[in-house]
């Protein structure tokens, strides 16, 4: 593969807008599936903005007593309906906002049906935000785990929830857009695209491009 122009990326539940925008940026996109999974971080967790304020989606994972877990292999744990929570909070964040009725039932079946692996949900829910966005990209996958890339641009950990983590991105600025609670909280930058999907709709791709430095 012809490696230029090309970013590696780790799996996301709905990934945030700094995530996305490489799908812009970038011909070439990979994603990580030969690394061990990494607590707190967006490989199962997503912001969002509701009344109260920033809110974190989690999908629990299922504890097997090992330290370290290729990211492939981890299962998601049903012994609680999340699912059904992710769904009430969603609908309590956007119900008002102006693509919430438009979008949901695409993403309905990402809240009822039970996907065994992580890995594989969060796959299936990137290419649906895509086909949300009219985005038509080949994702790739990594052939093998490796620490550094000399022609790759890794993002695999610096987009991350934790500030000590990120890195600066010099091909990426926050937009301001529409959001429900903005006159409350004011405008909170990079959440999850579900944000920008429910409160952006056909204009998401526009704000997404005006992104990318």
């Amino acid at each position: 593969m012809n490696t230029e122009n090309t970013c590696i990326l780790s799996s996301s539940f709905f990934g945030n807008i700094q995530y996305f925008s490489k799908f812009l940026q970038f011909d070439n996109l990979i994603i990580e599936q030969h690394e061990n999974y990494s607590k707190q971080s967006f490989r199962n967790r997503c912001e969002i903005l509701g009344a109260n304020g920033i809110q974190n989606l989690n999908v629990p994972i299922k504890k097997n007593g090992q330290l370290k877990n290729l990211i492939t292999d981890v299962e998601i744990d049903y012994s609680e309906n999340w699912q059904k929570q992710h769904m009430r909070t969603l609908e309590s964040a956007y119900k008002s906002s102006p693509f919430y009725d438009y979008y949901i039932e695409d993403l309905l079946i990402f809240f009822e049906k039970k996907h065994k692996y992580l890995f594989d949900y969060n796959n299936l829910i990137t290419t649906e935000v895509l086909n949300l966005l009219g985005l038509k990209k080949k994702v790739m996958y990594s052939d093998d785990y490796r620490l550094h890339y000399d022609t790759i641009v890794d993002y695999r950990d610096s987009i991350h929830p934790k500030k000590r983590m990120q890195k600066t991105d010099d091909f990426f600025e926050n937009i301001p857009y529409y959001q429900v609670f903005d006159n409350k909280f004011g405008f909170k930058p990079n959440l999850s695209m579900l944000d920008l999907i429910f409160n952006e709709g056909t204009r998401s791709l526009s704000v997404l491009q005006k992104c990318i430095c």
